[in-house]
């Protein structure tokens, strides 16, 4: 074990978090027993950069509309594009399409088990390999979110916030963590208290179960002096462009004129620069010069 962590104070954080967690979780309707690993993956996928409250109602359309890989392989790609409502960065809705028609394909229409395999998937990446693998599967591996890196920088290493990308060491810190039991449970955990209360901007330390342990804390709650951090600006920018174009393409029955996509924002250079993004990025088929469409079959 290392010094940074000796192994008394990672079973008591361990214990205690996991402790917390099955206190305090919040009902999460993919967290029922009986939700499927196809659930799951889908809940892992919409919930990146989205708040849970937005996903769940998106997540029961789409269970009860596709309620396995095969369902969803089979509809249009636009489809998913459509009822992908606004949780936003819809890529993703394309990136399920593929990885269910990959399933199709290569795994009999059903989400494979191992990390191994749901990584090598289209639009999969480390972090939802991983936490499929361990919520769906139960394999014992390593989940690192933007919550989780936050909780163990503070517990552990002592600082305010980690670095903006990561690095070996906290993958190694990641992994030191890691019990050998529970497992899971430590996933889920440790990723829930960064959501609720080990929070980015009003960590709620006044009511948090492990503060005597926490090292950012007992070196006094020191400031973040590393890299900038990046915001999440919205107003005005081409990603809510892009969202009030695909809006107009959801709502439609069939193929949309570009003078109804015109009303739609009044800036013409940065609709247009925005509508040859959402082509590019296959969200969006030009059926000709003035008519446009979500995907159709590929």
């Amino acid at each position: 074990m290392s010094t940074l962590l000796p192994e008394a104070r990672r079973d008591d954080l361990v214990a205690r978090l996991n402790a917390w967690f099955l206190d305090a979780a919040r009902p999460l309707p993919w967290r029922s027993p009986d939700t499927t690993p196809w659930g799951i993956f889908l809940s892992e996928v919409m919930s990146q950069q989205t708040p849970v409250a937005r996903v769940a109602p998106i997540w029961q359309e789409w269970l009860e509309r596709w309620p396995t890989p095969s369902d969803l392989a089979a509809a249009a790609p636009g489809e998913a594009v459509r009822h992908w409502g606004r949780l936003g960065y819809p890529r993703r809705a394309l990136r399920l399409h593929d990885a269910a028609v990959t399933m199709v394909e290569r795994h009999g229409g059903e989400v494979p088990s191992t990390h191994d395999d749901l990584l090598a998937l289209p639009g999969v990446g480390e972090y939802t390999a991983a936490a499929v693998a361990s919520f769906a599967f139960g394999e014992r591996v390593t989940v690192i979110d933007t919550n989780i890196r936050r909780v163990e920088a503070r517990t552990v290493t002592g600082v305010e916030f980690p670095r903006p990308n990561l690095s070996a060491a906290e993958r190694r810190l990641a992994a030191l963590l890691l019990p050998q039991d529970d497992h899971v449970l430590w996933n889920a955990a440790s990723m829930e208290f960064g959501a609720v209360v080990c929070t980015a901007k009003a960590p709620a330390c006044g009511t948090c179960p492990i503060i005597d342990a926490c090292a950012w804390q007992l070196a006094g709650a020191p400031v973040y002096d590393g890299p900038a951090r990046r915001g999440q600006a919205w107003a005005g920018t081409d990603r809510m462009v892009r969202g009030k174009l695909l809006a107009v393409l959801r709502e439609a029955h069939g193929p949309v004129e570009r003078a109804r996509l015109d009303e739609a924002w009044d800036d013409g250079a940065q609709r247009e620069r925005c509508l040859s993004s959402l082509i590019e990025d296959g969200l969006v088929d030009p059926l000709d010069d003035e008519l446009f469409a979500l995907p159709g079959r590929r």
